[in-house]
Parts: structure tokens; sequence; C-alpha cells
């Protein structure tokens, strides 16, 4: 009967640890897991709700609103909104922002552009700024299908206006991955500034490693982006702005890197699909896009499309908030004129004041 005994609390203290281990291993492979920012739930009906931010600016020709964007999963985006005083612009940007930024990014581009008669949407996408689910990656799928929904309710608000998608580094990359997949982008031309395709195939091979690595152990890991040693712009006020705003992001997850890598991945193959008229800008300073894959991606769209490329010696990562930022924006706004014809910057000097300003940094 004692053996018996001996054997059952044998079999019990196996239990026990095996059920031990068995806990444990779960709580590490459960830590360990990445994870995506949850969606919202379905059959909403997708629309903007905007308010005029002030009445002020009306003296400079144009107004600014504030407000968010249902979409279609039932999730409120929140938006921006630079608009011209006559009631109908001549077109209009929706613009998307690069990674941990927001929508306030554009208000250089926005404030120029609307007292040019061109009104400016811009979205904080989800996990980034005041959108729900801050620091998680949401997925690119679901990015991209934002970018459509947000579009086409402003081709409804906006009949027979031309529609114009910008995208600045991140935002670039959803406009590239949108307009691969088989419903492409219902717009009549894309601007990409400074656009994230840094795909994994154009990396070093000790930078896939180590997200590799980093992604199946620390996910939640937030790598400090002061270990990162460089510079967005040559505007250092406009920086250390950004380093102020509690809305930019100062670190990203792990899981959340990899997923805008997965995002490159998608948006430097989609160089074969861009059908849509674009105009790619990249500035020749730039630190954090490599040219390289730029201009690959240049290489691989169809040029029978009409897409113009230019290149910035002076531009640096944030190209219409550099110190030559109000050179860039023109040539936006020429080549909404006219996609054909000849923009500013490749017949002008950099205006004297910007060239001192760029000098005296440089110095």
């Amino acid at each position: 009967m004692s053996g018996l005994c001996k054997a059952k609390d044998w079999l019990a203290r196996r239990v026990v640890l095996g059920v031990g281990v068995f806990s444990a291993l779960f709580l590490v492979a459960t830590a360990c897991t990445p994870v995506q920012a949850p969606g919202g739930s379905e059959n909403h009906s997708p629309g903007f709700s905007l308010a005029e931010k002030a009445s002020a600016e009306e003296e400079r020709g144009y107004r600014t609103h504030v407000g968010h964007f249902l979409s279609s999963d039932g999730l409120e985006l929140a938006v921006r909104a630079w608009l011209p005083l006559e009631e109908e612009p001549r077109a209009v940007i929706l613009a998307l922002h690069g990674f941990n930024d927001y929508a306030h990014a554009f208000a250089p581009l926005g404030e120029a552009l609307a007292q040019q008669d061109i009104a400016v949407f811009a979205y904080d996408q989800r996990g980034f700024g005041e959108s729900p689910n801050t620091g998680l990656w949401a997925g690119g799928e679901v990015m991209t299908a934002d970018v459509r929904t947000v579009s086409a309710q402003l081709r409804g608000t906006f009949p027979g206006v031309p529609l114009y998608l910008f995208g600045e580094s991140m935002g670039g990359a959803v406009l590239l991955a949108a307009e691969a997949e088989p419903e492409g982008l219902d717009a009549d031309g894309l601007i990409l500034s400074a656009p994230a395709v840094w795909a994994r195939e154009t990396q070093p091979w000790y930078q896939r490693v180590g997200l590799w690595v980093a992604l199946r152990t620390v996910p939640w890991f937030r790598p400090s982006a002061s270990s990162v040693r460089r510079q967005a712009s040559d505007n250092i006020e406009m920086l250390r702005a950004l380093g102020r705003d509690p809305l930019v992001l100062g670190s990203a997850r792990i899981d959340t890197i990899a997923g805008l890598v997965d995002l490159m991945d998608r948006a430097l193959a989609a160089g074969p699909a861009v059908h849509t008229p674009t105009l790619l800008l990249y500035g020749e300073r730039d630190e954090i896009i490599p040219p390289e894959p730029v201009e690959r991606l240049w290489q691989e769209m169809p040029q029978e499309a009409g897409h113009r490329f230019l290149r910035y010696p002076e531009g640096w990562h944030l190209l219409t908030r550099d110190l030559q930022g109000p050179r860039v924006i023109d040539d936006i706004a020429a080549w909404i004129d006219n996609p054909t014809g000849t923009l500013p910057s490749t017949v002008e000097r950099l205006p004297e004041e910007h060239a001192q300003e760029v000098e005296q940094r440089e110095g």
C-alpha cells in the first residue's frame, strides 16, 4: 500500500512540475508574441466630422479645420484640413504622414497650398498621433484600406475636383502598397516624398538578422531613437519642436518596426504597378532612406505613365519642412497645374534667403 502511495506521490509531483514548465513556457511565448493593433467593429458608414479651428487665419487666405474621420470599422482617425477661403478648391490633396509622426506634419504644406486654392486633408494613421492604439502596428492591409476609404469620401465631397494623394516616407510606402493592390488607387496623381522603400533585400544582412532575432525574443522592446544618429532635416528649430511635441513618438516597439519593414518590402516591389501619374521627390542629403532603393523604385516604375522625378541636392528627408521647403511646395503646386510643364526648381536657383540659411547651418 505504501508503494502505491509513493507512486501516486511521484506522479503528482511530475504532473505539477509539468504544468509549471508548460505555464512558464506559455508565459514566455505570450510575452514574445508580436502585438498588432485591434480593429473596430464592422458595418459603419465612413465620413468626416470637422470643426473650424480658428478664424484669424482667414487673413492669410486659408482656414484650418480639425476633427475626425470615422473608418469603416468604427475607429475615429484624427483629421486636420487646410482649406482655401473659396467654397470649392481647384484641387484636393490627401496627405499621409511618416513613421512616428502625425497629421500636423503637413502644416507648412497645407498653409501654403490652401492660399493657392488647393485643399489639403491629412489624418493620423492608426497607431500614431491622436488616433487609436498609439504605438501599435495596425497592419499594411488595414492602412491601405484606410487611404482608399478616405480618398473615396473626398471624391464624394468634392465631385469633379482633381484628387492627389501625398505620402511622406511611411505614408509614401502606404500609397505604393495600395497602388499595387488589385483595386489600385482612385487618384489623379501621386506625390511621393522620400518614400520608405528601404526593403529587407536592400538592407545589410546584420540589420535583417538583428530585427529577425529581436522580433522573436523582445517584440515589446522600444529602442531609443537617440541611438540612431541620423538627421531628418536641416531645419533645426522644426526638429526641436518635434522633440517637444507629445504626439510625435520618440521610440517604437520592435514589432511595429518589423511591420514598417514589411510595408517597405511591399512598397519597393510595387514599382512596376504604379500607373497613376506620380511626382517622386528625394533629397540627396537624406539620412533616413538611402538613395539606392529610391533609384530602383524609379527605374521600375512604368515611364509611359508620365512620372516625374525631382532630386534636390540640398534636400533632406522632411522635404516640405526643410529650410528649402517652400521650393518643394512650389514644385508640387506647379506639377498639379501642369504635370508635364517646367517646374520652378528646374529653372530657378534656391531663393537667396534659404540658400543663406542652408549655408549657415552647414558652416
